[in-house]
C-alpha cells in the first residue's frame, strides 16, 4: 500500500499485527510501499480503532444463517437474504459461510446483494477467504465477495463521475463464457472511472485480472486482501489495493470523490451475484460460493 517507508523493525510489528488477529491467512509481500497497518501509521498493535472478525466457527455447522445471526456478526446489516445464506464446512476444517446462486436469476433476485454500516473512516483493509464450489458453473461472471461503499457508495450503473461516492468490490468474469478463461478483475465504481460522462457508466476494471492467463480452480480457496484510502478534495491522493494469494492485482493512487462531505468508508459490502443485467449472464443452474476467515480493520478515521 502507498503510504509511509518503513523500518524493518516495523515490518516486524505489522507480521505481529496480522498474526494475532487473523486465522489462517496469507501473508501479503511487502513492497517498497507496504501494507498499511497500525505499525505502519505509527499505532501500536493492539490499537486499531474498530474491527470485524468472523470466521463462522461460533456458528452451527449446516444450517440457515439468519438475520439475527448476521447482524451479530457483522453490525447493522442491510438487505440481507437468509433463504441464500448458509453455514457450512470452511477452511482447514472449520465452519464457514455458503451463498447460493439461484437459476436464471440475476442480482440480488439470485443471490446476496447486502451491505453493513461501518464507523465512518479514511482507511480501511480487508482480508477473507473465497472458493467456487467443485461443479460451479462459471456462465458469464458476477460480482463476488467483499468490498468497500465510499460515501453514497455508487454501484449498480450510477456511475460516479459527479464526485459523491464510490465503491471496491470484485467480478469474476469469464469473457464469452469461456471455462478457459475465467479470472477475479477489478470493479471499481470513482469520480474518474471509464474516462468520465459519455463512456462506459459501470465498474472500471483496470484491464487487470487474477490469474493473468488460464482459469480460476473450482474448490480452491483464494485469499483477498483489499485496501482502500480516501482522497481529500479533489486530489488524488487516496489509495486501493487488491491482492490476491500474495499477487499484486492492483497498487495505485486513486481520486474516489471531490465532494469532502462524502469522502469517508461507510460501508462493508457482501455483493454475491450474477450480472450484469442482460441474459447471457445467466446461469441454468443452482450454484454455490463459499467464505471463511473475515477480517476487517479501520486504520484510520
Amino acid at each position: 500500500m502507498k503510504f509511509f517507508k518503513t523500518t524493518h523493525l516495523a515490518i516486524l510489528m505489522i507480521s505481529a499485527a496480522v498474526t494475532s488477529c487473523k486465522k489462517n491467512e496469507a501473508q501479503v509481500p511487502v513492497t517498497d510501499e507496504p501494507v498499511a497497518t497500525a505499525a505502519a501509521s505509527g499505532k501500536q498493535e493492539s490499537a486499531w480503532l474498530s474491527d470485524i472478525n468472523v470466521n463462522w466457527n461460533g456458528q452451527p455447522n449446516g444450517a440457515t444463517y439468519s438475520q439475527s445471526q448476521a447482524a451479530s456478526d457483522f453490525g447493522n446489516v442491510s438487505g440481507w437474504n437468509a433463504s441464500r445464506a448458509y453455514t457450512t464446512n470452511g477452511k482447514d476444517g472449520t465452519v464457514g459461510s455458503r451463498v447460493t446462486l439461484l437459476p436464471n436469476a440475476l442480482s440480488s433476485a439470485g443471490g446476496m446483494v447486502a451491505n453493513v454500516d461501518l464507523s465512518d473512516g479514511s482507511a480501511y483493509e480487508m482480508d477473507y477467504d473465497i472458493k467456487f464450489h467443485s461443479k460451479f458453473n462459471w456462465s458469464r461472471g458476477g460480482k463476488v465477495g467483499f468490498g468497500f461503499g465510499i460515501g453514497e457508495a455508487n454501484a449498480g450503473g450510477d456511475a460516479a463521475w459527479d464526485g459523491n461516492g464510490g465503491t471496491l468490490r470484485l467480478m469474476w468474469y469469464s469473457p464469452n463464457s469461456n471455462p478457459n478463461r475465467v479470472f477475479f478483475q477489478p470493479y471499481i465504481y470513482y469520480k474518474d472511472q471509464n474516462g468520465g460522462p459519455g463512456n462506459s457508466n459501470f465498474g472500471d476494471t483496470f484491464g487487470k485480472s487474477y490469474p493473468s492467463s488460464g482459469a480460476l480452480q473450482k474448490d480452491q480457496w483464494y485469499h483477498i486482501h483489499l485496501y482502500a484510502k480516501s482522497n481529500t478534495g479533489s486530489n488524488t491522493n487516496g489509495h486501493v489495493q487488491i491482492v490476491i494469494n500474495g499477487t499484486v492485482l492492483l497498487d495505485q493512487d486513486i481520486r474516489w470523490t471531490t465532494n469532502d462531505a462524502q469522502r469517508l468508508i461507510k460501508l462493508m459490502t457482501f455483493h454475491t451475484f450474477r450480472g450484469g443485467s442482460q441474459d447471457d449472464w445467466k446461469a441454468s443452474t443452482t450454484d454455490y460460493i463459499y467464505y471463511d476467515n473475515l477480517v476487517v480493520h479501520k486504520i484510520s478515521n
